[in-house]
């Protein structure tokens, strides 16, 4: 008997199944919390998604923002997740999304499925920095009616002083103008910035570069809010800075403003015919921006 208790070849087998035992319960936790993991992360890439393309219609309708929300969780198979959309139009969009994950080590204890939830949020914001700004600009004191025809004249003629401008992006020149008008001005402005003012007769780079963006898309009742109509021009909203009794050098940025060209210009034309809308677009909020429509996106939840 006492040989038998001194004999502790046993032992080793039961602390080696032990051991195994613990390994096994640590690789079922891992593989179920994994699958959860992974599952939280890919349903919080998609609510991000859809809050940030559906909040692009938020100054559309109602509608326009379903659809699209309702299209990109499709995109995702994930539309049986969908447990609500709230939107509040102009301001902000929200989704909430629920997914079971079947587990596999946890069943061992009576745990089959876990639900993942995902919330996310997305507003508008003033925008007050961005690339691809037309080479005109409108005076901040004007409070724009919106979806009313408006002229944006691009020469001096039968216009009083600081009504309209045109700016020098990226310095002077016509060519370099028809370029900022034809495809935006490729570097950054913001709210701050000092810009100058172009001079001279740049009526027939008008032409040009505004037929070209009216033949790039054909005006209809939801063109304005597609969002690769040529037809849609960022314009920088601005406050003189360097003025004399004749002439604006100068101008200082406060905001931005989206403007709808609605008819291409004639050969005598002088005018950039169209009306200015709201809508959001790619870009950034900054500090002391003015409201003049145009609006950046950012996830807020």
């Amino acid at each position: 008997m006492k040989e038998m208790i001194r004999n502790e070849k046993g032992n080793a087998i039961i602390l080696v199944s032990l051991a195994l035992m613990g390994l096994l319960a640590m690789a079922g936790l891992v593989i179920d919390g994994g699958m959860v993991y992974m599952t939280k992360s890919h349903l919080q890439k998609v609510a991000n998604s859809a809050v940030l393309s559906g909040a692009q219609e938020l100054t559309n309708k109602e509608e326009e923002v379903n659809r699209v929300v309702t299209k990109i969780l499709s995109s995702h198979q994930e539309q049986a997740s969908l447990i609500e959309t709230k939107i509040t139009m102009g301001k902000k969009v929200e989704v909430d999304l629920k997914k079971p994950v079947r587990l596999a080590f946890s069943k061992l204890f009576g745990i089959e499925n876990v639900d993942v939830y995902a919330h996310a949020a997305a507003e508008l914001g003033v925008m007050g920095r961005a690339t691809g700004a037309a080479p005109l600009g409108i005076e901040d004191s004007i409070q724009l009616e919106y979806f009313k025809e408006y002229k944006l004249k691009v020469d001096s003629s039968g216009v009083e002083h600081g009504n309209f401008g045109v700016l020098a992006l990226g310095g002077p020149g016509a060519s370099t103008y028809e370029d900022n008008l034809r495809y935006g001005y490729r570097d950054e402005i913001k709210v701050g910035d000092i810009i100058d003012t172009q001079t001279g007769n740049i009526a027939g780079k008008t032409r040009l570069a505004v037929k070209e963006r009216v033949d790039g898309c054909q005006h209809t009742e939801s063109s304005m809010f597609d969002r690769n109509c040529s037809r849609v021009i960022l314009i920088p909203v601005y406050k003189a800075y360097n003025q004399t009794s004749n002439q604006m050098k100068q101008i200082l940025v406060t905001g931005f403003a989206y403007f709808y060209i609605t008819d291409p210009m004639n050969s005598k034309d002088t005018s950039i015919t169209g009306m200015f809308i709201k809508r959001t677009g790619t870009g950034f909020t900054e500090p002391g921006s003015v409201d003049r429509g145009a609006f950046s996106i950012r996830l807020t939840e």
